[in-house]
């Protein structure tokens, strides 16, 4: 409904989401455990299927975004390990590889993947959710926050390789779940008492993923980060952009996480 506009970009790929989910359930919303769950099961084999993947974590759970024309490799890729299904109507109609093989054709071997850069602000994060009925309470804060607050355009010539902070702010409403990423000093600006987070209210550092704006055409960049934490069992919560990848990891595990992310750039030179 948005009309053009030449000051609004527009990736040229339509995108389809996957959802995980065990035994059939969704997963308890009570804390996000991210990537590392599904680290190893879906984002490794389809990078080193060379499909390009955008990651989205929610409060409730996470999203696997793949190109549409990517869907037949997709589910070859991912058919000996799980059950597919489509939604049609509101019902969920089982997939199999034989509904896709039509134009299939078997994926290029994958390049060596390209490393990016990783940076690690100082800043410290908060996820969080909110009662939909009460976000008419907050909805004048969330437009400031959303559309006036913002920092300095990040220049890529003037930065530093180590962030002293970042400015960062993600609102997502998916199927009537609401889920906000915010840092704590603007945390402080919102009603303590209609923000809900996980009972331990841990907060959160970030890692972000690319040195300057990230292409849809390469694949390995979530991997990038999942595959170590995974290794590791460090629970992260990923968020892709338009121009960067973002994963947040729990605030007394970042020194853990940056020395295995240094390990890793160091073996693949």
């Amino acid at each position: 409904e948005l009309p053009p506009s030449e000051f609004m970009q527009v990736a040229d790929s339509t995108w389809l989401v996957l959802s995980v989910v065990s035994n059939g359930r969704e997963p308890p919303g009570c804390q996000a455990t991210g990537v590392t769950k599904i680290a190893r099961s879906v984002i490794a084999p389809l990078a080193e299927h060379h499909v390009s993947v955008l990651m989205l974590s929610t409060y409730q759970t996470d999203f696997i975004l793949v190109r549409e024309r990517d869907l037949p490799v997709v589910i070859h890729t991912l058919a000996g390990e799980f059950d597919i299904y489509k939604e049609e109507s509101g019902e969920c109609v089982p997939v199999t590889c034989e509904d896709v093989s039509n134009g299939f054709l078997k994926p290029k071997p994958a390049a060596s993947r390209t490393l990016h850069p990783v940076q690690s602000p100082q800043t410290r994060f908060c996820v969080l959710t909110v009662a939909p009925d009460t976000l008419p309470a907050i909805a004048t804060m969330l437009i400031d926050v959303l559309f006036y607050s913002h920092g300095p355009p990040w220049d890529a010539a003037t930065s530093s390789q180590d962030l002293d902070s970042i400015t960062f702010f993600s609102f997502s409403l998916i199927e009537g779940y609401i889920s906000i990423v915010m840092d704590a000093e603007t945390q402080k600006r919102f009603p303590s008492d209609l923000l809900l987070t996980s009972s331990t209210g841990e907060l959160w550092r970030m890692v972000r993923i690319g040195g300057q704006p990230l292409g849809f055409d390469e694949c390995g960049i979530v991997a990038q980060i999942a595959e170590p934490l995974a290794a590791a069992d460090i629970s992260a919560y990923y968020i892709s952009t338009f121009n960067f990848d973002h994963a947040l990891v729990p605030e007394e595990g970042i020194a853990e996480v940056i020395q295995l992310l240094q390990q890793r750039q160091e073996s693949s030179r």
